[in-house]
C-alpha cells in the first residue's frame, strides 16, 4: 500500500496490464495455478483498497488484452472520466475478436 501511496501522490493514475499474460480461449488452460495467476496485477490493487477499472486495450494475437487504471481512495469520478476518454479516441471496446467472428 505504501509503494502505491508514493506513486499516488505523484501521479493522479497509475496505469498497467490488466494481467499478466494475453487472454486463453475457454477451456484451454485447466491448470488452477496459472489460472490464478492469471489475478495477479489486480490482487495488490484491491488489497490496497485502491479503486481501479480495466478497459480494453486492444489484441495480441488476435486475444484481447485489458488496461488496469488504478487510482487514490474516493477517486472512482476520475477513474471512470480517463476510462471514457481512453475508449473515446479508441475502438478497443467495440472490436470482437477475430476468432468469435470465425465462430471458433
Amino acid at each position: 500500500k505504501k509503494d502505491f501511496d508514493q506513486a499516488l501522490a505523484k501521479y493522479d493514475v497509475l496505469i498497467s496490464p490488466t494481467t499478466p499474460t494475453i487472454a486463453y480461449k475457454a477451456g484451454e488452460k485447466s491448470d488452477l495455478l496459472s489460472m490464478y495467476l492469471g489475478d495477479a496485477y489486480t490482487i495488490p490493487i484491491n488489497l490496497a483498497g485502491l479503486p481501479a477499472i480495466t478497459i480494453p486495450a486492444g489484441f495480441v494475437a488476435g486475444m484481447p488484452v485489458g488496461m488496469q487504471i488504478i487510482a487514490k481512495h474516493f477517486a472512482e469520478g476520475l477513474l471512470y472520466r480517463v476510462a471514457y476518454t481512453y475508449e473515446q479516441n479508441t475502438a478497443y471496446h467495440r472490436e470482437i475478436p477475430a476468432f468469435l467472428k470465425e465462430g471458433e
